[in-house]
């Protein structure tokens, strides 16, 4: 198939975007009103917002916060605090000027409050839009890309067409020399035997293997499978089969290994992205996973984009990096024309092959990678979630490096 190539937009460490947003973010709950008003000002599809609610400390909402920054989508950052939090927007902004991107930072206290605060953030995004102008630009081909993928609100078509056009798609971007990412290692309940045994070496094997322990002791010490009422509604009986689904849009290629939240692929390939807690961080209501947390997740490990398939439906998008959304129930696509990218249902009434489908999804990543819009872009849809979590602080690689 002949690549499809379009202009990207090069960091200065080496990575390259297929955005050029502005990233405005609060920094604690508190300064949330004037971050949102910055950029609903603003008036402008590539100024983004997002923040961390917390006053507190979180290791893992900071290395996020920290990964999005880095990330190639994003030419600019504004971080806005109130001024007493422990997450400091100087810190933010630093990493940023760092990374040779435009970047400022304020203090709501010290601007004087709420309308001063904006007039300045409303000032400081137009400073940094004109600059961004001079962006410089590159090739980018199919095979350049880092894509995520997740589930969400499964039905019994997502393990027989949605996710199984992710999983081919996914193997034609490994093989062209691009990097796939997969996570919701809940969502693998037994299945650790077929993971392990598509390990690309033993140290993946062994990570793998650790991680599907985790993951299965977490849902015991919550008491909860990533299964609901809509996935047995929509003709899912187990957790096993909802998993046997899921994993389909992993593909066939080996795996490469464990990436963290905010650690970006040493290689290209396949990886399976572990957004799990840790040991003794276990409470359900403390990482209130949730399809938005996840696809940010996936965001901070570098995904261009991501793709969301939900035989239900869903009208979710992402900051960041856009989100096509896809599924394999026709009647849902129908019905959600207007919030769904993709209907990969044609292949179970047989008016479409499998290869004619990944054919025209791969077309549609491709556009959306070079400048279309998604549904959700197009809408206005900019979901983001993060939470407190806990995962061990380990060595990261960050995006682009």
């Amino acid at each position: 198939m002949a690549d499809k190539t379009w202009m990207g937009y090069v960091r200065a460490n080496g990575s390259a975007g297929i955005r050029n947003k502005i990233l405005v973010i609060y920094t604690v709950e508190c300064s949330a009103f004037v971050a949102k008003e910055i950029v609903r000002l603003a008036d402008d599809s590539e100024t983004e917002v997002v923040g961390f609610s917390g006053c507190t400390d979180n290791e893992y909402a900071v290395r996020l916060l920290i990964s999005l920054i880095r990330h190639p989508n994003i030419g600019g950052v504004l971080a806005v605090g109130l001024g007493c939090e422990y997450v400091q927007p100087q810190w933010l902004a630093d990493i940023a000027a760092k990374e040779e991107k435009e970047a400022a930072w304020m203090f709501i206290q010290d601007q004087g409050g709420t309308k001063n605060s904006i007039d300045q953030g409303l000032a400081l995004v137009k400073h940094m839009k004109k600059a961004m102008e001079n962006t410089p630009r590159k090739p980018m081909r199919f095979g350049d890309l880092v894509i995520g993928a997740e589930c969400g609100g499964s039905d019994f078509t997502s393990g027989l067409a949605g996710n199984v056009v992710v999983g081919r798609l996914f193997d034609q971007l490994v093989d062209a020399g691009g990097t796939a990412v997969f996570e919701e290692i809940v969502e693998a309940v037994g299945l650790k035997h077929i993971l392990v045994g598509r390990a690309a070496g033993r140290e993946a094997a062994e990570d793998l293997a650790a991680t599907y322990d985790k993951a299965l002791e977490y849902c015991r010490s919550v008491r909860q499978y990533s299964v609901s009422p809509g996935n047995f509604m929509g003709g899912l009986s187990t957790i096993e089969e909802k998993s046997m689904g899921a994993v389909a849009k992993s593909g066939s290629r080996p795996i490469q290994g464990v990436l963290k939240v905010g650690g970006c692929p040493p290689r290209p390939g396949l990886w399976l992205l572990d957004s799990t807690p840790d040991p003794h961080w276990m409470q359900f209501g403390i990482t209130n996973p949730n399809d938005s947390e996840g696809l940010m997740d996936l965001i901070s490990c570098g995904c261009h984009l991501v793709l969301l398939v939900t035989g239900r439906g869903n009208v979710i998008g992402s900051a960041v990096a856009p989100c096509i959304k896809l599924t394999g129930n026709s009647d849902t696509y129908r019905r959600m024309e207007g919030d769904m990218d993709f209907d990969a249902g044609p292949v179970l009434d047989g008016t479409c092959t499998m290869e004619t489908l990944t054919g025209h999804l791969r077309q549609l990543v491709t556009g959306v990678a070079s400048g279309h819009k998604s549904k959700s872009e197009a809408l206005g849809h900019k979901e983001y979630f993060i939470p407190y979590k806990y995962q061990e602080k380990e060595v990261i690689r960050p995006c682009g490096r």
